[in-house]
């Protein structure tokens, strides 16, 4: 009989036992989870979970119910020629309409308060050209709503900031468009008698800018790039670069590119060498330029209603077309080669912001003559607008690197 019985519950024994063990490595991970999230750690590391998350490739989706930009044309960091609310441009709401979607995952909005709580007592840099004062400026206007008492920052040689004093947060950008060092030499100092020569740019390219030289223990989070003063219609054979290592010219002379590459090659050593390992650095790969039928001194124009398609891309982008925007793709190529093996994070938001012809400010610059002098402008972004969606992205990447313990 004792036997009987026996055999009789054991199938219950087992099936229980199946059904405790399913519950408990079910839920017994969220609880740990949960329980660890409310103790940060000091330092920022690379996160394991990132490389299954790729927010730089997906597509451009018209969202009539995306909520409305954080911020308007009252924003006190405003740059007058990219406050396109401002300036009256042409069919903002339609253009802060349109949400990137990643392929692979979720793109999460911004939270300012959350985020700041998270950077408290930190802050992050942004080291480069334009392109990284016109996202800083979204950066900026964005917080702000999170802390009315945000104020105006300009120390440690950078070119404009913000201060916010209810988190201890220092958000700023350091102008320096080639990151090495490089100064005008008239040509009666130059070492070339060409007739057509007005003088040459010296660019020391073992020596950083001396606009962000010291700031290496200062910043949690470094955002670098150059690229767009890295052109003929900058530097043209009347003012060329030319480089020097060791105070000494290089021989024989470096084209541009060639040049280009061998800035970074340094820049990224000293970044190596000088910047904390615990600080969080990301490159920026090139923001593309929308000059349809010419350059931007050129009647160069970008009067676009919509994004453009995804077919449309190379056509516009690919090297191969020699096209008037075709550098952005050929220097990540080189940005890529010279970040990898390093800590330094690329951050690409160029192919999100290859379809975006429709976003630049283009003739609505806030002055009555500035397109006759400067022509349209096709290469910054109106704000609010794209870069709003870079902020998004670069959150996202902290939040996931900020690791708890």
């Amino acid at each position: 009989m004792p036997t009987n019985l026996y055999s009789s519950i054991l199938p219950s024994i087992i099936f229980l036992s199946l059904v405790f063990l399913f519950i408990y490595s079910t839920f017994l991970p969220l609880y740990t989870n949960n329980g660890s999230s409310s103790l940060p750690t000091e330092k920022f590391l690379p996160s394991s979970s990132s490389s299954t998350c790729d927010l730089f490739y997906g597509h451009w989706v018209l969202n009539s119910t995306k909520p409305k930009p954080f911020y308007d044309e009252t924003c006190p960091f405003h740059r007058n020629a990219w406050n396109c609310l401002k300036n009256k441009r042409d069919n903002m709401g339609i253009i802060n309409s349109w949400e990137w979607v990643p392929r692979d995952c979720n793109l999460e909005r911004i939270d300012p308060w959350r985020f700041l709580g998270l950077m408290r007592n930190r802050n992050i840099g942004f080291v480069g050209d334009s392109l990284s004062e016109n996202f800083l400026v979204s950066f900026l206007c964005i917080l702000r709503v999170a802390d009315g008492g945000a104020k105006k920052w300009k120390r440690k040689g950078a070119w404009r900031g913000a201060y916010f004093p209810k988190y201890n947060v220092t958000v700023a950008y350091h102008r320096a468009v080639l990151l090495a060092n490089y100064k005008w030499k008239p040509k009666h100092s130059a070492v070339s008698a060409q007739d057509e020569l007005k003088g040459v740019y010296r660019v020391d390219v073992d020596i950083v800018a001396d606009e962000w030289s010291s700031i290496a223990g200062f910043y949690d989070v470094l955002v670098f790039n150059t690229g767009h003063w890295w052109g003929y219609d900058k530097f043209p054979k009347e003012t060329p670069l030319v480089f020097y290592q060791h105070g000494r010219p290089i021989n024989p002379p470096l084209g541009l590119l060639d040049g280009f590459q061998v800035v970074l090659e340094n820049i990224v050593h000293h970044i190596q060498k000088e910047v904390p390992k615990n600080t969080l650095k990301f490159w920026r790969l090139q923001s593309p330029r929308h000059f349809y039928g010419g350059e931007w001194n050129q009647n160069g124009s970008c009067l676009f209603d919509r994004p453009l398609e995804e077919n449309q891309l190379d056509l516009w982008f690919d090297p191969s077309n020699n096209g008037v925007n075709k550098e952005a793709r050929t220097l990540n190529h080189l940005i890529r080669k010279a970040v990898q093996g390093t800590d330094i994070q690329v951050l690409d938001l160029t192919h999100l912001s290859e379809f975006r012809a429709d976003a630049h400010p283009a003739i609505w610059l806030g002055e009555k003559d500035a397109v006759s002098i400067w022509g349209q402008d096709c290469m910054h972004w109106c704000l609010p607008g794209v870069p709003d969606t870079w902020v998004d992205i670069l959150v996202q990447l902290i939040h996931s690197s900020f690791k708890t313990g």
